[in-house]
């Protein structure tokens, strides 16, 4: 087994391989607004540091969101692509689910990333691998009262220590720990998610309405 797994869905470009039993190289950069020009670069150095190839790799792992829409589509049109190209299975995981796992928290907790406009994108958790709630965008005080007294990861949560009043690590994607959790899941056969991206809004541009014609009928 060797994994490829990363993750655009937050401002973390994440990228790693996993064979199956142990992490062989992983590479993180934080910037929200290159992830087009930072993932390939990120793959090759982590297949540079594990001394392979990508006709090596037995499987894509992806992280599906929820994250904004320019960031998600860029590691997801990538997943797919490879797995194309090198005729694998593509693994989607809820990015939510990797921050969970990377945390390691026992008991209930909450994972929180930011999803700009003053608002997070969230799901409770009862521990790495148990999720109660489906991932939501919501504003950090309308789900206070949800939060209220259990720890809280991801940078999300860091930007709302009022709301999120526990915060621990991590506060950013690993996609060391989202193959680790792919590997988890693929030993025990539990199913993984489609390569389809969680947006849970609709994005920024829009079509406009109503907008004139300008060839002569």
């Amino acid at each position: 087994m060797l994994l490829l797994a990363f993750d655009t869905a937050t401002p973390a470009v994440t990228a790693a391989l996993h064979d199956g039993r142990r992490v062989l190289a992983e590479s993180t950069e934080i910037d929200a607004r290159r992830h087009g020009e930072l993932l390939m670069p990120a793959v090759d150095r982590v297949l540079r540091e594990a001394g392979t190839d990508l006709g090596a790799v037995t499987g894509i792992v992806v992280g599906v969101g929820p994250g904004p829409y320019t960031g998600l589509r860029v590691g997801l049109v990538t997943a797919v692509s490879f797995g194309d190209v090198l005729g694998v299975p593509v693994h989607g995981i809820c990015t939510l689910d990797g921050l969970a796992y990377a945390a390691g928290i026992e008991g209930p907790f909450t994972v929180a990333t930011d999803a700009r406009r003053k608002e997070v994108y969230w799901a409770r958790y009862e521990g790495p691998r148990t999720r109660l709630t489906d991932p939501s965008v919501d504003r950090p005080a309308d789900i206070a009262g949800e939060v209220a007294g259990v720890p809280a990861v991801g940078a999300g949560a860091a930007l709302y220590p009022e709301v999120f009043t526990d915060i621990r690590p991590p506060a950013d994607q690993s996609a060391a720990a989202l193959a680790a959790l792919a590997a988890a899941k693929l030993a025990e056969g539990e199913e993984f998610l489609p390569p389809l991206p969680l947006y849970l809004r609709r994005p920024d541009a829009q079509v406009p309405a109503g907008y004139k014609a300008v060839l002569p009928k």
